[in-house]
């Protein structure tokens, strides 16, 4: 990508973030394609990371703050607080916990000692099609709630996203996964959940959090707390989950 090509050419200070109104070869997690519609928010961002800082030893996390972002930027304004956006586990925007509205894609790559990160988040601002969108759910609530909050513009929510997430990243640098968790958990859709360890018919394990790392951990019956990752097979990243040997 044109993004990928000039982000080693670039002095270190300066940012650089790529937005597309529409976009014809999208990719998802695992190979998915990623199908984006004129309405969709589309950005790729690039940021650098030192090895040796609380977020470079800790990768995984940053696509659990883009996802939080995303949210925060909405949930943040004045008057939006109680619309139905949340983050899912690893790496989606949901409508409550039924329907994705939006997902992360992070690359990295380490060059001495700097992760240099590429972040492609797309997420559904103008566009019904194909599930749902942010001013969808705004109209709900005005409906509901007889308020009268305008219908927010992609660009809008691309910048107050890339805000949020180098306040974040600020917050994170400074004191680790426990200065962002509680605010991640506020929005995640996961509290008392469940999932299954290893297929269909596998034990049931309560979702409890997330690690130090960022990933999963469960509560199994007589086993206690454990973390969990992805099997790679699965469409659904919270199925068929897999305890590392």
């Amino acid at each position: 990508s044109l993004i990928g090509r000039l982000m080693f050419d670039l002095p270190e200070e300066m940012g650089l973030i790529a937005v597309a109104v529409r976009q014809t070869q999208g990719k998802g997690r695992g190979g998915n394609v990623w199908l984006s519609p004129m309405g969709c928010a589309l950005s790729t961002l690039h940021i650098s990371i030192p090895l040796h800082s609380n977020l470079g030893q800790r990768i995984p996390f940053i696509q659990h703050l883009v996802s939080l972002a995303v949210v925060e930027a909405v949930r943040s304004l004045p008057g939006y607080e109680d619309i139905e956006l949340r983050v899912k586990w690893p790496n989606d925007i949901y409508y409550s916990d039924l329907m994705k509205i939006g997902g992360v894609l992070v690359n990295s790559t380490l060059i001495e000692t700097t992760f240099h990160i590429l972040i492609g988040f797309g997420f559904n601002v103008n566009n019904s099609n194909p599930t749902i969108c942010i001013n969808d759910l705004i109209a709900k609530f005005n409906r509901e709630e007889g308020t009268e909050l305008e219908a927010l513009s992609a660009d809008c929510l691309i910048a107050r996203t890339v805000t949020v997430l180098e306040r974040l990243i600020e917050t994170f640098q400074e004191k680790g996964p426990n200065g962002v968790l509680p605010q991640y958990y506020k929005y995640w859709v996961h509290s008392g959940k469940q999932v299954r360890l290893g297929g269909p018919r596998a034990p049931l394990a309560w979702i409890v959090g997330i690690d130090d790392f960022g990933f999963l951990q469960v509560h199994q019956e007589g086993r206690g707390v454990e973390s969990v990752h992805p099997d790679g097979n699965s469409f659904d990243m919270l199925r068929n989950l897999i305890v590392p040997k």
